[in-house]
Order: structure tokens, then C-alpha cells, then sequence
């Protein structure tokens, strides 16, 4: 297995520009299944995550080609309806594939999903969309069975915002017989990607960008080409590297508007940053320190839906909050695992009681020191490298492939800002 070795207390500069969003490119390579067309889409980060589906893919039958950050898929002959248990059960959106093979084939059978182990992530919200839309479903101890002879579009009001059920319904109702609303809607960047690319390829989508969506169904849909923006929790990420390392980063392309609530919520820690044009560019050697709430109280960060701090951020602004003078309440509300981490950042000498599985109170600022980390999942790992170049000394950060899964070459493009960091093997 890989491992990062970190020699940390170094400054970086230079310019970065942020990879595609994995989170748009893994439902549109399920949405390939919709369509007996080619489909070609552009801006998809070459990640352990992407090559995973794709293999799951191709094991269905799938034509696959993936080369230059684009992905060229034909569907026209899958012949399995069934995904690869083994490689499915490694990504959570290989569940994903329940909407397109049911309305391919009238069956599906899905492995329970995998991905980051931060707690349970419950499917209810996507099974309860596909029950309504007249999927019978038999859970079994390993995998889900869905039979459907037709979908029918429905009046739907999701139980929580999920990202992922809100696209399995959306997947769902653009082949389905009629019309679908679908309420309490995720509305994440995204999401709003994957409804762009299904009307490029002849769905119609309205209420984009809202939480309330329309959906007409149509007889089919057609191939196109699409490219998929950029990962905004990959540029929160390289926003918050800069911070806690007091350098000077250019991220193009990053799309500030998608910014605002992280622009918010790394306030209340003093990181400030300037826009030009879709540039984001945080200056070196901030001053950072917690802005207490207005009557003297302890700051809150916390996450929340879309267009609120996303849960995914909230590993980087804890170990940004180490590096500012002052407290701060970090509340972690959607995973029982993400703040497991947090015993590694106390090896490293952080001043952070963990209150319960949800809460962090951080109080900095405090030198960290290098140390032997193990990265649990894709976030933490990114964090724990943010936490190792601010670090006096040499870092080692294991299971390297849980951060791959999730970053593009992320210690080769961290090294052309002035990182010292190298991949090495164990």
C-alpha cells in the first residue's frame, strides 16, 4: 500500500486549479446506462472512486474509455443487470445504478453500498422514492432486489435532503411514465450538474438549483456530451491549506459563487481570500484568529444541507481552527464517524476536547508535530495532510488510497506549490 511522506512548516505558493467534481461524474456514469447512445463526458478526475464505477461498468457490458480527464461509455449492449458485488460494495454510488437498470430492465439487483466508513448512511431515503414510484423491493442480507415493471411519476417529498437519493429519484422519474415533483430536494452543485447533463441528454428537468424539481418523463433519452464542474470541496480543501500553512494560493477556476457560506463559516476562523473573475486567491501569512459571537460566546462551525457549510468541510476547518488563536465549537451533525480523526490531530499536539461523537471544542493556536497518521477516509485524509505540511517535522499518512479515491494526483500537485511531500510504498 502507498503511504505520504511530509516534511511540514513550509510555505507554498504558486497556482492550482481544482479537479472535476467526483460527486457530479459518478451518478452521470450511471446515467450512461439511460441511454443506447455514446456519451462522452469531460472534466472527470482520474481517482480511485471513478475507476472503480467504471469498472463496475464495464462488467455490466458497458463500452468504457477513459483517458484525459473524459470518459467515452456505450451502453447499447449491456447484458447484466446485476453489479459486481465485489467492486460495487467498494463505492456508495454504486447504488446509483438501481434507477437506470430498473428502467432498463424492469430489475435490479444492488450490493449494499460501501465507501468511507463514518457511520451509518441509511438508503431509506432512496428506497422509499423508487417504492412510491412502483418498484418492489426485497431487502437480503447482502444486497437489495428491485423489480419494476413500469416507473410512474409521482408527487414525491423526499424524508431528508439527500444528495444521493435526491439523484436516485431524479434518475428515476426522467424515463418514467408521466409527471414527478419532487420536494425537499438536495440542491448541491452537484446535484444541479447531474440535472444539466440528463437535459443534454433530452430530460426534462426544471426547478434546477431549487429544492423543488420538476420532471417530465420522456419515451427516451439521447447521447451527448458534457463536462462536469469543479469540485468545490476540493477547492474548500486548498482554501483551507493555505490558511493553516500561511500561503499564498491561486485557485482558478473555482467558481466563488458556490463560496459563500465557506467564505462565512472560515470567517469565524479569520481566513479571508479575494475573488477575481472565477479565481479564488487566498493571501500568505493571514493572521488568523476566531471572531467570537457578538454577546462574547464561543463560535459555532457546523454543517448543513445545501446552501449551507457542506459536512465534508468540516475535517478541514477543524484542523485550519488549531492554527487560530482563540475557541471555536466544531458540530459535525450528519456521520457518527466523520470527527473520529481527531485523536490523531491530539497526537500532533492540538489543543481539541472531543465532547461526543459530533462535537470538537479547538482551542488554538497550537504548534502541531510531525507524526505516523492512518487515514480513515477521504476527507479526514485530506485534512490529516493539511495538518502535516503546517507540522514541525516529518509525517507519515498510511492508507494513501482512501485519499486517492477522492484527490487527483494530489502529492504531484501539491509538490508544484512547494510541498514536501512523496508518495512511497510499503
Amino acid at each position: 500500500m502507498d503511504y505520504f511522506r511530509i516534511e511540514g512548516a513550509s510555505p507554498l505558493a504558486g497556482t492550482i486549479a481544482p479537479m472535476g467534481n467526483k460527486n457530479s461524474a459518478l451518478p452521470l456514469l450511471a446515467a450512461s446506462v439511460l441511454t443506447d447512445d455514446p456519451l462522452v463526458i469531460g472534466n472527470v478526475p482520474d481517482i480511485g472512486d471513478v475507476r472503480t464505477k467504471l469498472a463496475v461498468l464495464r462488467g455490466m457490458g458497458v463500452e468504457a474509455c477513459f483517458e484525459n480527464n473524459t470518459c467515452r461509455l456505450n451502453a447499447a449492449s449491456v447484458r447484466d443487470e446485476d453489479p459486481a458485488a465485489a467492486l460495487a460494495g467498494q463505492i456508495r454510488t454504486a447504488v446509483l445504478l438501481a434507477a437506470p437498470l430498473l428502467a432498463r430492465f424492469g430489475r435490479a439487483r444492488i450490493p449494499r453500498p460501501g465507501g468511507d466508513r463514518i457511520g451509518r448512511r441509511r438508503l431509506d431515503t432512496h428506497l422509499l422514492a423508487l417504492q412510491a414510484m412502483g418498484a418492489r423491493i426485497v431487502a437480503e442480507p447482502e444486497r437489495y432486489t428491485l423489480t419494476a415493471r413500469q416507473l410512474r411519476g409521482c408527487d414525491l417529498f423526499l424524508d431528508e435532503m439527500s444528495v444521493t437519493g435526491t439523484e436516485q429519484a431524479i434518475l428515476a422519474a426522467v424515463l418514467a411514465e408521466g409527471a414527478t415533483t419532487i420536494a425537499n430536494a438536495a440542491m448541491e452543485p452537484h446535484v444541479q450538474d447531474v440535472c444539466r447533463g440528463l437535459n443534454a441528454m433530452g430530460a426534462r428537468i426544471s426547478g434546477i438549483g431549487t429544492h423543488d424539481l420538476a420532471i417530465e418523463g420522456v419515451p427516451r433519452l439521447h447521447g451527448t456530451r458534457f463536462d462536469i464542474g469543479p469540485d468545490y470541496m476540493e477547492v474548500g480543501s486548498l482554501i483551507g491549506l493555505a490558511a493553516a500553512t500561511r500561503s499564498g494560493i491561486r485557485i482558478v477556476g473555482a467558481k466563488p459563487q458556490e463560496h459563500r457560506m465557506t467564505r462565512i463559516m472560515y470567517g469565524r476562523l479569520g481566513i479571508a481570500w479575494k475573488e477575481d473573475g472565477e479565481d479564488i486567491v487566498v493571501p500568505a501569512d493571514q493572521e488568523l484568529a476566531v471572531t467570537p459571537d457578538f454577546d462574547g460566546a464561543v463560535p459555532k462551525i457546523d454543517d448543513m444541507p445545501w446552501p449551507g457549510f457542506p459536512a465534508d468541510l468540516i475535517s478541514i476547518a477543524l484542523v485550519v481552527a488549531t492554527q487560530s488563536r482563540g475557541t471555536v465549537l466544531i458540530h459535525q451533525k450528519m456521520f457518527d464517524r466523520r470527527l473520529v480523526f481527531v485523536d490523531r490531530l491530539i497526537d500532533m499536539g492540538a489543543g481539541i476536547v472531543l465532547c461526543d461523537p459530533h462535537r470538537a471544542l479547538v482551542m488554538g493556536p497550537t504548534p502541531l508535530r510531525g507524526e505516523r497518521l492512518v487515514s480513515p477516509d477521504i476527507r479526514a485524509g485530506m485534512a490529516l495532510i493539511i495538518a502535516a505540511l503546517s507540522a514541525e517535522g516529518e509525517s507519515t499518512i498510511h492508507n494513501a488510497g482512501q485519499i486517492d479515491r477522492g484527490y487527483e494526483r494530489l502529492d504531484e500537485r501539491l509538490r508544484a506549490l512547494g510541498a514536501k511531500i512523496e508518495r512511497l510504498r510499503e
